[in-house]
C-alpha cells in the first residue's frame, strides 16, 4: 500500500537518507546539499520553517520517495504564484510502481490548493532519468529549470493513470478513493453471486401461461 503524505518529524531522519541516496543516484550530487546527516537535518528543518512542504511517499511502512517544494510568491513580471519544487527522488527499489506520478500529483493538488499556475522544478544537471520523467509529464526547460502549468500536469496525470489501469485492470489504486472503489465494486460482484443469476427479460415477459393464470386469477 502506497501512501502520499506530509512528512511528520520522525520522518526526517530517513528523508535525509533518501536525500543521501540522491547525491549518490547524481553525477553532481554535491548540490543537493551537505553530506552531514545532521547538517541534512537541519537544511529540512529550515525549509519547513520557511513555509515549505515536504511530501513523503510510505509504501510498506518505509519512506520510498519525497518532494520538497516551497510556494513562491508572484513576484515582478510573475503575476500568480507558483510552486518551486526544490527536489524529486524515489529510491531505485521503489520506481517504476508509481510512487514519482503519486508525488507529483499529490504537489500538483498542494499547487492549486495555494492557487499555483505553474509547476518549477530543478533536476539537478547530469540526472537523466529525472529529467526524462518531467519532460514524459510535459515539463519544458525553461531557464535552467522546468516548467509545467498546474492544469497541463493534472490532465497529463490523470490520462497517465487511466492509461496504467487499462493496461493492468489489477493494480491497485492508490489513496482512500483507490480503496473505496475496489471495495465497492467488490460488493457489487458479490451480490450479484450470492443473488444468482439476473433476470434480464422485460417486465411483463413472462411464460404464456403465467400471464393467462394472472387474468383467470
Amino acid at each position: 500500500m502506497l501512501e502520499i503524505r506530509p512528512a511528520r518529524e520522525d520522518d526526517l531522519p530517513a528523508v535525509a537518507a533518501l536525500a543521501d541516496e540522491a547525491r549518490d543516484d547524481s553525477p553532481t550530487g554535491a548540490q543537493l546539499g551537505a553530506q552531514d546527516t545532521d547538517r541534512l537535518l537541519e537544511h529540512l528543518s529550515v525549509l519547513l520553517a520557511a513555509g515549505g512542504h515536504v511530501l513523503v511517499a510510505e509504501q510498506n511502512g518505509r519512506v520510498v520517495g519525497v518532494v520538497l517544494g516551497r510556494v513562491v510568491a508572484a513576484y515582478l513580471f510573475a503575476r500568480r504564484a507558483s510552486l518551486y519544487l526544490d527536489m524529486v527522488f524515489v529510491a531505485p527499489r521503489a520506481r517504476r510502481h508509481g510512487v514519482g506520478h503519486a508525488l507529483l500529483r499529490a504537489a500538483t493538488d498542494l499547487a492549486a490548493e495555494h492557487e499555483c499556475d505553474d509547476i518549477y522544478s530543478a533536476p539537478v544537471p547530469g540526472n537523466r532519468g529525472v529529467q526524462r520523467f518531467l519532460a514524459r509529464l510535459g515539463f519544458a526547460p525553461a531557464a535552467g529549470h522546468r516548467v509545467a502549468s498546474v492544469a497541463a500536469l493534472q490532465r497529463r496525470l490523470t490520462t497517465d493513470a487511466t492509461v496504467r489501469d487499462s493496461a493492468h485492470p489489477h493494480h491497485r489504486r492508490f489513496g482512500r478513493g483507490g480503496i473505496e472503489d475496489l471495495i465497492a465494486r467488490r460488493r457489487r460482484a458479490r451480490s450479484v453471486m450470492e443473488s444468482g443469476p439476473i433476470d434480464m427479460r422485460p417486465v411483463g415477459g413472462g411464460a404464456p401461461s403465467r400471464r393467462r393464470a394472472a387474468k383467470a386469477g
